[in-house]
């Protein structure tokens, strides 16, 4: 059964003989999924590896426990688990808005989404030609989605997602001070099909108590169990 954490999830109701009773809410659980375009040309984009494999499994898994689940993911080959509200998106300015529109419904925040951190500075509105002089294409940074709703928590657990290439744990915590989150699940990128796309991965999740949990070499659906059960039990 889902802990429940916040005051507004709970209904109070008078009985016919005047006795106060408090029913549960199911809590609503913001998820951000896959990876993000951002376009170069009408035929060319920037993206990263992300297949959203682990958002989703996280949405399956909320789902299955009874929670109400907004699942805003980029473009990827996936069906959505039955029963979440599915906001569909491209670029990371598209993300940011959907995110921050759904933030006042949410009782909690996974950004598990790889968000492009950078963009064109002007998208070609023609196919860029092949030529024999340099192209040079300049970019800008896209905004910081998980900072921003962590600055707008109000009551929220806010949990974010690190993948890094050397010093795993020492980049996520310093990840989960510098944006101010609740919550940082931290895997290693070893090789390529260790982490996008497999089914099996490590993590380590860290809190901002310095409280760490690690897990190894386990499905993506059971370790969306393992981050699930931490997320719902944080204490803000």
């Amino acid at each position: 059964m889902i802990p429940v954490r916040s005051p507004k999830n709970y209904n109070r109701c008078k009985t016919s003989n005047g006795v106060k009773t408090v029913t549960k809410k199911a809590p609503v659980i913001l998820i951000a999924a896959g990876p993000t375009r951002e376009k170069i040309d009408p035929v060319r984009f920037i993206s990263n590896y992300s297949t959203g494999k682990f958002g989703y499994a996280l949405a399956g898994e909320a789902i299955r426990r009874g929670a109400r689940v907004t699942l805003v993911s980029g473009p990827t080959c996936l069906e959505a688990p039955q029963g979440v509200k599915l906001i569909c998106v491209e670029s990371a300015i598209e993300m940011r808005r959907a995110m921050l529109s759904e933030l006042n419904r949410a009782d909690y925040v996974i950004m598990s989404a790889a968000v492009s951190d950078w963009r064109l500075k002007k998208v070609s509105s023609r196919k860029i030609k092949r030529s024999s002089c340099k192209v040079t294409l300049e970019l800008v940074e896209n905004p910081d989605i998980l900072s921003e709703i962590c600055a707008r928590k109000a009551g929220r657990v806010v949990a974010g997602f690190a993948l890094e290439t050397e010093n795993l744990e020492t980049n996520a915590l310093k990840k989960l001070l510098g944006k101010n989150a609740d919550i940082i699940v931290a895997n290693a990128l070893k090789r390529r099909s260790a982490v996008f796309g497999d089914n099996n991965t490590d993590i380590v999740i860290i809190d901002r108590l310095g409280n760490k949990v690690r897990a190894r070499n386990r499905p993506k659906k059971e370790m969306a169990g393992i981050i699930l059960d931490k997320i719902l039990s944080f204490n803000i």
